[in-house]
């Protein structure tokens, strides 16, 4: 997901013993191979499963978790760790064998990299380049991409026919008076945020036409037309609920955050079947799906655990045991 700031290293410890790696739970879903997991390819493997704390990655972590127990493997969940760097720590030192990461995070937040690879694979690809002599192996993307984005109420989208931030820059320049902002304090004024947003597509935003709030306001506020747009990540399941239209990014300015298997290299080089077994499972992931698994558990409070066992099922990726 979207980057935090970065802890100092001596804090990585603490992190690590109060986010639970050393306990955890069997995953004990009563189900067999679907499309996949064919032959039980990871019979006799233990594996364990991490996920940051929020929705999303909660249920990409059940989603993973369970395709591995329909290929055969006794998993032990270890989802929910607070932050990102518990998380990938666990994977990189092998107190954990895999999760769904995203590549913004990775590029940025761990790896140091101030500017962004506008091009998905090719941001993919330098992330799975530079964590290779970390211990860590990123497998194929999906299409999910939980990144930044500018969205409006239907009445307005219609009213001003913007589909594109280039439409909303030549609806700032037309009727300066008309683009009201809502957005997050960070968002405000991060370079990767609405002042690079604002240089990347020749906008000039007065003072008085940004507002500052918490991220669950905003969706509220865009959905009543108390501000023309809002800040919004384009897989939160309120986009649909609240029936927003989301702008394209048409000049490919905010990074990319596509979610990816990052895997333990040791558990891949002694279970190379995790990348068969994984691969249609991601390919099926983008925004569409993820708004609306999202939204199951953000607006109608189902269990993440739950939300993605039905999603794995009803895909057929895998069957309810006998």
């Amino acid at each position: 997901m979207r980057p935090r700031a970065p802890l100092p290293l001596f804090g990585l410890g603490l992190l690590l013993a109060g986010c639970g790696l050393t306990s955890g739970s069997p995953m004990t879903d009563d189900v067999v191979p679907g499309s996949v997991g064919q032959g039980r390819p990871l019979e006799g493997a233990e594996l364990t499963v991490t996920a940051k704390d929020f929705p999303e990655n909660l249920i990409l972590g059940a989603v993973m978790g369970i395709a591995f127990q329909a290929a055969g493997a006794e998993v032990l969940d270890r989802t929910g760790i607070q932050g990102s760097f518990g998380a990938r720590e666990a994977v990189r030192s092998g107190d954990a064998d895999a999760m769904y990461e995203y590549t913004g995070t990775a590029w940025i937040t761990y790896q140091g990299n101030s500017t962004p690879i506008a091009d998905p694979r090719r941001q993919w690809e330098a992330v799975r380049d530079a964590d290779l002599e970390n211990g860590l192996t990123w497998l194929p993307p999906s299409a999910l991409n939980n990144t930044y984005a500018l969205a409006l109420n239907r009445p307005n989208s219609a009213k001003y026919a913007t589909k594109t931030l280039s439409d909303v820059a030549v609806l700032a320049a037309k009727e300066p008076k008309a683009v009201t902002v809502c957005v997050e304090s960070e968002f405000a004024n991060r370079a990767d945020g609405l002042p690079g947003m604002q240089k990347a597509y020749g906008m000039s935003l007065p003072t008085g036409n940004i507002t500052q709030m918490d991220s669950g306001i905003i969706y509220t506020q865009a959905a009543k037309g108390r501000c023309l747009y809002g800040e919004v990540y384009t897989t939160d399941g309120r986009i649909d609920s609240m029936k927003l239209a989301v702008m394209d990014d048409d000049r490919r300015f905010f990074p990319n955050y596509n979610a990816a298997p990052e895997i333990n290299s040791r558990t891949l080089e002694e279970w190379p079947e995790i990348a068969d077994v994984l691969a249609p499972v991601t390919k099926k992931l983008d925004n569409a799906v993820a708004r609306e698994l999202n939204a199951k558990v953000d607006v109608e409070g189902e269990d993440p655990h739950q939300v993605a066992l039905e999603w794995m099922v009803a895909e057929g990726f895998v069957k309810r045991g006998a």
